[in-house]
């Protein structure tokens, strides 16, 4: 969108941690108000018009129906942690926010460089975005104490990991897709 620019490109003014996004990953999106190639939003036009907030819990209307915060589906990014996430960003502030979503992204830059067997990407990124750091750095201290396994098992073994925590934790680590022929 025309003229809409943010500073914090991984943690966009709706609630959605941009940089834990495949889209975002890959190179094919910068990010919420990140120049070039951002998409047309209304969440965006909405902040130009309210005052240009940084983040949409700044705005006096929060939460809003536009938001979409109690949406059943997910696009290329979940959502479902996106109110908490914006409270969370709230509570603690965007900066020490931003220092716990630069933690999950080590945390997934890890995964993805040595427990990707080149099919798991998305699912990182599903995993790293709905589970708490405490959970994720668990994890990641025993994925290291695994011996020496072949890129296959070791991103198996990763998945597994991650997919029993959010059992004990009732997250499904999935995408929730909108069913076809729906609107």
């Amino acid at each position: 969108m025309k003229g809409f620019v943010r500073q914090d490109l991984d943690f966009s003014l709706c609630g959605l941690n941009c940089g834990l996004c495949p889209m975002r990953i890959d190179g094919y999106c910068p990010g919420c108000g990140g120049g070039p190639g951002n998409q047309s939003c209304k969440i965006a036009r909405c902040a130009m018009q309210h005052g240009n907030q940084a983040y949409c819990f700044e705005c006096a209307d929060f939460p809003c129906a536009q938001l979409g915060l109690d949406s059943l589906y997910d696009a290329v990014i979940t959502r479902r942690n996106q109110r908490a996430d914006l409270a969370r960003a709230a509570a603690i502030g965007p900066a020490a926010y931003g220092v716990e979503q630069r933690e999950k992204r080590e945390i997934l830059r890890i995964l993805l460089t040595q427990y990707n067997d080149g099919r798991r990407k998305t699912f990182f990124c599903v995993a790293v975005n709905l589970l708490p750091l405490p959970t994720l750095r668990a994890v990641l201290e025993a994925l290291k104490s695994a011996k020496g396994e072949g890129q296959k098992a070791r991103a198996s073994h990763a998945a597994a990991l991650l997919r029993k925590a959010g059992e004990r934790m009732g997250i499904e680590l999935k995408l929730r897709r909108k069913p076809k022929g729906t609107d």
